[in-house]
């Protein structure tokens, strides 16, 4: 086996080194929006939106942001994608094969997203840009002799009365993967395609010692529970004891840091952490360079980015989308900056927001982090808290008590007098009568809008502990179970209600 990571790392490198001229961003992206717009320009879409007419401008983008509005799940549902079951040609040639279910955490019910062969191709050509990222780092060729473990949503697609298969997005590419990839693929298509979360993990657990897993990709929550399964199942005190090349974790889903220090927990050697922005909607970022967790955009594989910025020229106070908001180009953003995500690709989304707030990084190349999802902004009596300054908050909280928080939720509830509260449900083996208190002080020190928010409409804040067995339990009487199930941190207050409900039963 030594010869062959020899041989792979050596193709990667050469492969890295073929990839370094790419294209200036803007001319990347004004090639992708032409493609694009030329493979569509016959479809239903196309013609009822002039892509022929856009093609012929002398500014392609602005001619397309004034033909073209821009589109939420509901509004492309409703609109075009709901007729691609049963008709051709709707938003994108031909037929999809695949819908798929988004995990997403907002909305009552799961989203449907047309999946179709350009698709599927462009997400192996990102993974496959990844890879030759790699280059960039110091791995030995132990890890390119090993095995990578993904833990996917379950492949065993369902069939709808149309003939389309359905599933989870990770699931879709697993159902995909080549017969060469058996040769480094695990748990492996047979396991993957067990629909019970707790029987696949069983199996992961049960044929894990005759596995050499060098990576591993996932949601860190699930990938966490897997491994600690895998622990106790073989009486382990760390990971490395069965797997001794674990050197890469490929993050995605959701933010990292809040499970960084369990992770550690249960590694015998540092591992490298990269992260991925892997949505429903596409492959859209990924990690390339050593010592961040900013990620590189994937601005020539199939799709179309615009940005809108994260502020009152963009968005309202509750961080929904204006009727005309400001939308930049990837050569008008800046460094520091939130915007939220404007993207169309060849599965037929065109202007489509995702509900992902991203920060840029760097410009060359555009490096982003997503600092959060448009719904998990929790301003309804202006206290303007984004994912991240709540991240940042809990992060602190756990370190000045010594203790882990992977998971939380929180809501704006009524008391019994009629005030608004912020109420927080916290995921944690530790129990404190202070974590009111202290993650209040926390928010207001971060946050001067809270702090004012604090002193008027919001009254308090209440905050309730559980534990991971407790979580698990209620993500399972509720169908968020699996391998890549995010949970919303922001409630609506019914929601969170129902949570209590249950945190409160003998």
């Amino acid at each position: 086996m030594a010869i062959i990571g020899k041989l792979v790392k050596a193709g990667i490198d050469i492969s890295a080194k073929l990839q370094s001229s790419e294209d200036e961003p803007l001319h990347a992206q004004e090639t992708q929006l032409r493609e694009l717009l030329t493979q569509a320009k016959n479809t239903a879409f196309g013609k009822y939106h002039g892509f022929e007419e856009i093609l012929k401008s002398e500014d392609l983008i602005s001619s397309y942001r004034k033909e073209v509005p821009i589109f939420n799940y509901e509004q492309m549902h409703a609109k075009w994608w709901s007729r691609q079951e049963r008709f051709e040609d709707i938003t994108w040639p031909g037929k999809p094969d695949f819908f798929a279910r988004s995990s997403g955490t907002t909305g009552k019910s799961s989203k449907r997203i047309p999946i179709t062969n350009e698709f599927i191709a462009s997400m192996r050509s990102v993974g496959t840009s990844m890879i030759n990222s790699l280059h960039e780092f110091d791995f030995p060729e132990s890890l390119f002799e090993s095995e990578v473990l993904m833990l996917s949503s379950s492949a065993n697609l369902d069939k709808n009365e149309q003939g389309f298969r359905e599933g989870e997005i990770s699931g879709i590419n697993v159902s995909n993967f080549p017969g060469w990839y058996d040769m480094f693929y695990r748990p492996g298509k047979e396991i993957a395609a067990i629909s019970d979360w707790d029987k696949r993990v069983d199996a992961i657990a049960e044929q894990a010692p005759e596995w050499n897993i060098g990576a591993i990709a996932g949601i860190p929550s699930w990938v966490l529970l897997m491994l600690q399964r895998i622990i106790e199942r073989h009486q382990l005190n760390n990971i490395h004891e069965i797997w001794p090349n674990l050197q890469v974790f490929a993050s995605g889903g959701v933010a990292f840091e809040t499970y960084r220090e369990d992770f550690e927990a249960i590694c015998m050697t540092p591992i490298t952490i990269l992260d991925t922005y892997l949505a429903s909607e596409g492959f859209i970022a990924y990690s390339s360079k050593p010592n961040t967790m900013a990620m590189k955009l994937a601005l020539s594989h199939g799709y179309f980015f615009e940005f809108v910025p994260f502020d009152e020229r963009g968005v309202n106070e509750f961080g929904d989308l204006r009727n005309d908001p400001l939308v930049l180009g990837i050569d008008e953003v800046e460094v520091g900056k939130e915007y939220v995500l404007i993207l169309s690709s060849c599965a037929g989304a065109w202007r489509y927001a995702i509900g992902d707030v991203i920060r840029f990084e760097s410009l060359n190349p555009p490096q982003i982090k997503i600092t959060g999802r448009t719904k998990f902004f929790l301003n309804v009596v202006g206290s303007q808290l984004s994912e991240e300054k709540m991240d940042k908050a809990i992060l602190e909280l756990a370190e000045q008590n010594q203790t882990t928080i992977n998971e939380y939720m929180v809501s704006a509830i009524k008391n019994e007098k009629g005030d608004y509260i912020h109420q927080w449900v916290l995921v944690s083996e530790l129990e404190s009568d202070d974590f009111a208190e202290k993650l209040d002080e926390l928010l207001k020190s971060a946050n001067k809008n809270y702090a004012v928010a604090r002193s008027k409409a919001l009254k308090g804040i209440s905050v309730k502990v559980i534990s991971k067995e407790q979580y698990t339990t209620f993500l399972g009487e509720t169908n968020k179970k699996g391998g890549q199930t995010k949970t919303p941190k922001v409630m609506k207050e019914e929601k969170m209600k129902s949570l209590l409900d249950f945190i409160s039963r003998p």
